[in-house]
């Protein structure tokens, strides 16, 4: 295995920050926390500098600031020390610090605790600290206030915080937000700090929001007015990428971890990360914790992404006359729970897709490809060699127990070819359906995979089944694939 780099990437690998802005406290808050004992990493430092800017006004140039990054790489830092200059340089009254579970918050607490007593010229600013079953928080003589909280139970309600922190990000819905949001409507210049690792899933939605509105923001080249949003991760290899893709990140690379780990070499050791890949393996967990590779909910409105609803749905006809040549593809889920089988053959100057089968697991496959094949006599069958249904292939080409027949095995190029095939004849209007609901579900949970200057289709999130968009397209791109025709096509119907 390579040498791992010596420190972490200390720039975030999705980024983006408000365009204005006069000058930053950052530095100050760096020194401050310097002084309390709390030395920060260049990261660290980088992201109170951002997250501190100021505009001409007085006002911050960010009103929500959001830090995306695996576990143990100091998050708790940045947060101790903009709690910290919340507090000694900022004058701000009241300083709210959340976390999904007391306990954290209760744990944080004694860490600021720890900071401020150990610093004299800190400690003689403080009025009182309580630690009790009915509050906890830090107050000066001066009258500031950091009060810590959990977000279970409506705690925090009616508070008016200048500054607020919420911990654990990737477990914050919309019931928490509910009942902080307008809180801060009545203060004069607020600030929301969200500072978690990967999402997962449903418990993620604010992350979610946040994180769509960053990557709104870097494909258009218009930054978000008020949004800073720092994301260590991998950019990682997708379900269709073929073998030795290098267009992704590599799990198994020291590259791929000091990437998504900018404290690398500083709080977590190479040799570490290497035992915890191994321990993990391959499941999701490894990447998710350590990588920065997400389950991100979507909203109703991130639906449809490629194809609108109503696009599809005009497309939708109550019957077509089938008729030869017909194509069949094969598709499944990369965890195998799925398969679809779908075809296609001309009609109305057009195509028309249709799902012939589709089913949890795969022992049905090659049975059911049996026996349409010996009703049809397709044109050919397409199974992309680079996905989960590629291990369909020898079966599917065995002259014993299979169609005996050869395979269409289409190329990246060619797949990326199929999806703007698929795309043009819906925008051209010039493929129709039966708005069977297997492919209105998938391309309503479907979106665009980057391949070079073209894409192809990839699920939006892990619960997502787009199979049966996959073979229609499949099957659509395989009435023009050159094969040699079979030597009878039988005209029935499946």
């Amino acid at each position: 295995m390579p040498v791992a780099p010596e420190v972490g990437v200390q720039t975030p690998r999705l980024f983006t920050a408000p365009p204005a802005f006069l000058s930053s406290a950052g530095q100050e808050a760096v020194e401050l926390a310097a002084m309390a004992g709390l030395e920060l990493l260049p990261w660290q430092q980088h992201v109170l500098d951002l997250g501190l800017r100021e505009r001409a006004d007085g006002n911050w140039a960010a009103f929500e600031v959001a830090v995306n990054v695996p576990r143990q790489n100091g998050k708790g830092a940045i947060i101790e020390a903009r709690e910290l200059a919340g507090l000694f340089l900022l004058g701000e009254r009241l300083i709210l610090h959340s976390a999904h579970e007391f306990k954290t918050s209760r744990v944080a607490f004694q860490r600021v605790q720890s900071l401020i007593l150990g610093c004299p010229d800190l400690r003689k600013r403080v009025k009182r600290m309580l630690n009790n079953t009915t509050e906890t928080s830090i107050t000066l003589v001066t009258g500031q206030t950091l009060q810590f909280l959990a977000r279970s139970g409506g705690s925090g309600r009616g508070f008016t915080g200048d500054c607020n922190i919420l911990d654990e990000a990737m477990i914050l819905g919309d019931d928490a937000m509910g009942a902080l949001m307008p809180t801060m409507s009545a203060v004069e210049n607020p600030q929301l700090w969200y500072l978690g690792s990967a999402g997962i899933g449903s418990p993620s939605v604010q992350l979610a929001r946040l994180r769509r509105r960053a990557q709104a923001a870097v494909e258009s080249g218009a930054a978000d007015p008020s949004l800073l949003y720092f994301e260590w991760s991998v950019d990682p290899h997708a379900d269709e990428c073929p073998r030795g893709c290098t267009e992704h990140d590599d799990p198994d690379s020291p590259g791929s971890w000091a990437r998504a780990n900018p404290s690398l070499g500083y709080l977590i050791s190479p040799e570490f990360v290497r035992n915890e890949r191994a321990s993990l393996g391959s499941g999701g967990v490894f990447e998710r914790e350590r990588l920065g590779v997400g389950e991100y909910p979507s909203d109703e409105a991130d639906t449809w992404q490629v194809i609108s609803e109503e696009a599809w749905r005009a497309l939708a006809v109550a019957d077509a006359e089938r008729s030869a040549p017909v194509a069949f593809a094969i598709d499944m889920t990369p965890e195998r729970s799925h398969a679809a089988i779908c075809a296609a053959f001309r009609w109305r100057g057009g195509v028309h897709v249709t799902v012939v089968d589709h089913r949890p697991g795969t022992g049905w496959i090659v049975e059911r490809a049996k026996e349409l094949h010996g009703k049809w006599g397709p044109h050919c069958w397409v199974v992309d060699p680079a996905s989960a249904a590629a291990s369909l292939i020898p079966a599917l080409e065995d002259e014993g127990e299979g169609l005996g027949v050869e395979v269409v095995k289409p190329k990246a190029r060619e797949m990326a070819a199929a999806c703007g095939q698929f795309y043009d004849a819906v925008t051209t209007q010039s493929l129709t359906h039966f708005d069977e609901a297997p492919l209105a579900s998938a391309l309503a949970g479907a979106q665009k995979r980057d391949l070079g200057d073209a894409w192809a289709w990839a699920r939006r999130t892990v619960g997502v089944d787009i199979s049966p968009l996959v073979a229609a397209t499949e099957a659509a791109w395989g009435l023009g694939a050159e094969v040699e025709q079979p030597k009878d096509i039988l005209e029935s119907v499946w």
